[in-house]
């Protein structure tokens, strides 16, 4: 039976912007407006920031909320996603693993702020704790919180592009099995 989710601290973000004269200020201060949880599978996550496209357009003020943009899990093209997830323990499958294994054309970084995660991959196990960053490079993992607490990983994602020398060695239909949707998609909370 699954561990009862616990409510956690709901990030602050700070945004910064230009008034009409170009002065540095702050366009908005409060918690997260974008957060979901998947129940069935034990994970909440903030959506914290997205870009579209590089360079990322600066202007004196967001003309939209970015995170409403799209809740996909590789950022779009040449573009940037920040979350911050949230593993709740007691949902590990049959294969040791909470979230199903999967693989994004996207470098991926990974810090942990509080708690304990393994990261799974094809042929190794990695534990990581509060402090640690792991930088995820396009390969096939899943992530699991074996612990009895809630782990919280902050991630940032930048879009990639797999180099030929790497799609000769990968499956031939790795392109086809890439998530590029996956489970956050849909309405949010």
């Amino acid at each position: 039976m699954a561990a009862e989710m616990p409510e956690g601290n709901v990030p602050r973000r700070v945004v910064t912007g230009h008034d009409e004269n170009g002065v540095s200020v702050v366009l908005s201060d409060g918690i997260v407006p974008v957060h979901r949880v998947m129940p069935q599978d034990g994970v909440g996550f903030y959506e914290i920031w997205n870009t579209e496209g590089a360079p990322a357009t600066i202007s004196r003020v967001e003309p939209n909320e970015p995170t409403e943009r799209t809740l996909r899990v590789p950022p779009p093209e040449k573009g940037t996603k920040v979350r911050i997830n949230e593993f709740f323990p007691g949902f590990i499958n049959e294969l040791g693993n909470q979230s199903p294994v999967h693989r994004t054309e996207s470098i991926d970084y990974g810090i942990v702020l509080e708690g304990e995660i393994v990261l799974v991959l094809d042929d190794s196990e990695v534990t990581l704790t509060a402090g640690d960053v792991v930088i995820q490079r396009g390969t096939d993992h899943a992530w699991a919180n074996r612990s009895d607490k809630v782990c919280r990983v902050a991630f940032i994602l930048v879009d990639g592009e797999f180099a030929p020398d790497l799609l000769q060695v990968l499956p031939a239909d790795v392109q086809s099995k890439l998530m590029h949707n996956g489970p956050h998609d849909g309405p949010h909370d």
